[in-house]
């Protein structure tokens, strides 16, 4: 009975420690178990989002990203996301693509925004009008480049350090990142004119790009088939590569052994275009020239059924120069029906 008690205990023991852990661990890593709804939302740019990662409401994870994917209009992208059942998504509800860290992982951040709050139902779409992409770093910083060119680069380092240290808890000081802007501040004062000359650019770069907006989309459209094309065919390219390779080998080696006789044609075509640029022989080239083509189509009319001539006499017609100086003139002619 001892023994019995004491194995009850034991297993009512391991029971609860496994229940408390599997809570625990439910509980660090975010884990719902219960049903989710699945939304769509329609963006301009998706660049850095993946699926698995999150969708965040006030900072709490409430989701994920299920899926990505092109729209029909072609020039957007879907996004498909999963939300907890007990999260109520509204027809106001603001879809936005934010950084998640320092090296460029995103996240999807819900907001209510203006609007209707009607419940969406399981499966609705929020459109272009209710999301906003991520800032496009490269892009902004491309557009402050000759700012930051005239910059101290030790100043610019002693500050992205000290950003980095304060917002990944790591220590730092307050007092020496307020310092460092500070100085950045006094030094973006003593580079006024490179600012306004970079905001200058930056306008002119917009106002270009929203003139050619149209253009600029079809240009990223087909850019997108091109290289999705080359994708699909690159184990061809990859095989054409080599084989242009082999060609090469092979051409170089064909020229290397016909280079003599090249030589000696070109030179020989010197000698004959001289000899056809006489006056004496170009009446008779050209004569050549036009007569030749019924000619050929004769001969080969003839030479059909083989590489063979087969002729018929019908008439010959001469004149024979004796050794006395007389001359007669035999003729030959025959009545077939082939010779009228």
């Amino acid at each position: 009975m001892k023994t019995t008690s004491s194995l009850i205990k034991l297993i009512i023991f391991a029971l609860v420690t496994l229940v408390t852990f599997g809570t625990l661990a439910a509980t660090i890593a975010n884990i719902s178990f219960g049903d989710r709804f699945t939304y769509r939302a329609v963006f301009s740019d998706v660049t850095g989002l993946a699926t698995g990662q999150d969708v965040r409401i006030a900072g709490v994870r409430v989701g994920e990203i299920s899926t990505i994917g092109i729209y029909k209009d072609r020039t957007s992208a879907v996004v498909d996301f999963t939300v907890d059942r007990s999260t109520v998504l509204t027809q106001g509800t603001i879809a936005t693509i934010k950084y998640r860290n320092l090296v460029g992982e995103r996240y999807l951040a819900l907001d209510q925004g203006t609007g209707p709050a009607t419940a969406l139902r399981d499966g609705d779409m929020l459109a272009r009008d209710h999301t906003h992409s991520a800032l496009d770093l490269t892009v902004l910083f491309n557009g402050f480049k000759p700012l930051f060119a005239a910059l101290g680069p030790s100043d610019v380092n002693a500050l992205s350090g000290e950003i980095i240290s304060v917002l990944q808890g790591e220590g730092g000081s307050i007092n020496a990142l307020l310092s460092h802007t500070a100085s950045l501040t006094s030094t973006l004062a003593d580079r006024d004119q490179v600012i306004g000359a970079t905001i200058t650019n930056l306008n002119t770069v917009l106002g270009t790009v929203d003139a050619h907006d149209t253009a600029f989309a079809d240009l990223l459209d087909q850019l997108q088939r091109f290289v999705s094309g080359l994708a699909g065919d690159r184990a061809a390219i990859g095989s054409s590569l080599t084989n242009i390779n082999n060609v090469a080998g092979q051409t170089a080696d064909l020229l290397t052994k016909g280079r003599p006789a090249i030589r000696q044609d070109i030179g020989n075509l010197g000698s004959l275009v001289t000899l056809l640029n006489k006056p004496s022989n170009t009446a008779a080239f050209e004569k050549f020239l036009t007569t030749s083509p019924g000619k050929i189509t004769a001969l080969t009319r003839t030479a059909t059924y083989g590489s063979w001539f087969n002729f018929y006499l019908c008439r010959l017609d001469g004149r024979v120069v004796l050794p006395t100086g007389a001359t007669t003139s035999p003729s030959y002619a025959v009545s077939s029906a082939r010779c009228s």
